[in-house]
């Protein structure tokens, strides 16, 4: 799962930022509308926490637009507002969700995994393959059973290999969804999870690896 937050104040975005990767979720983060509608339009985003009151391009203009330009992507809206009129104004100009501050950090997590399991790219609530099963909003993985114990970037590895339904996925997919923007592309740090959750899986391993294009579970 990728999330982007866009809220200006830096303390409160880098707290919501660390908390949802100690999830296992890649998340880059914006102080202000412009750099968040940027980074939204150049990466591909599961859900975008969006606060509504921001400098330079005002957040009900970045939800209008990215409701417009990326229908895909699922916005929980993040205002300092409590009213229902308030609610209903953010619901009517695209918002996916609506979360008064101040809130309550386990909240603002269960609706970005709510809105994450509704985004275009999560079609299946458990993804499985052989003896392999995996439920993104439990957080397990097992194999014929036995629990995985996977790192959170095993996890979200293994998520996109599943979620591929037997197609080829590539390094550079593989950084994208499951690294966040600070991740360095050239670095063999795909690789080396790859190593790590091969070897928790075990033998016969499922994970293929085509040469010059990626990697699958057939």
């Amino acid at each position: 799962m990728r999330v982007l937050v866009v809220e200006d104040q830096p303390r409160v975005c880098e707290a919501v930022a660390r908390g949802l990767r100690r999830t296992g979720a890649a998340v880059d983060t914006a102080l202000d509308g412009e750099d968040g509608l940027f980074k939204a339009r150049v990466n591909p985003y599961d859900v975008v926490v969006l606060d509504r009151d921001l400098p330079r391009l005002h957040g009900d203009d970045v939800c209008r637009t990215l409701n417009a330009e990326q229908p895909d992507s699922k916005i929980l809206m993040l205002t300092a507002a409590r009213g229902v009129d308030d609610l209903v104004e953010g619901l009517a100009i695209g918002a996916d969700d609506y979360l008064a501050k101040p809130f309550r950090f386990e909240e603002l997590v269960a609706r970005v995994g709510a809105l994450a399991r509704r985004s275009g790219e999560a079609k299946q609530s458990v993804l499985a393959r052989g003896d392999l099963e995996l439920d993104p909003a439990r957080r397990t993985a097992t194999r014929a059973g036995r629990d995985l114990e996977l790192s959170p970037k095993e996890f979200g590895v293994l998520q996109e290999l599943l979620g591929a339904d037997g197609a080829v996925v590539s390094s550079e997919t593989l950084l994208e969804r499951v690294w966040d923007e600070n991740a360095d592309p050239f670095t063999n740090t795909v690789r080396m999870v790859l190593v790590t959750l091969r070897r928790k899986l075990g033998d016969p391993s499922p994970i293929q690896t085509v040469r010059g294009a990626g990697y699958r579970i057939p």
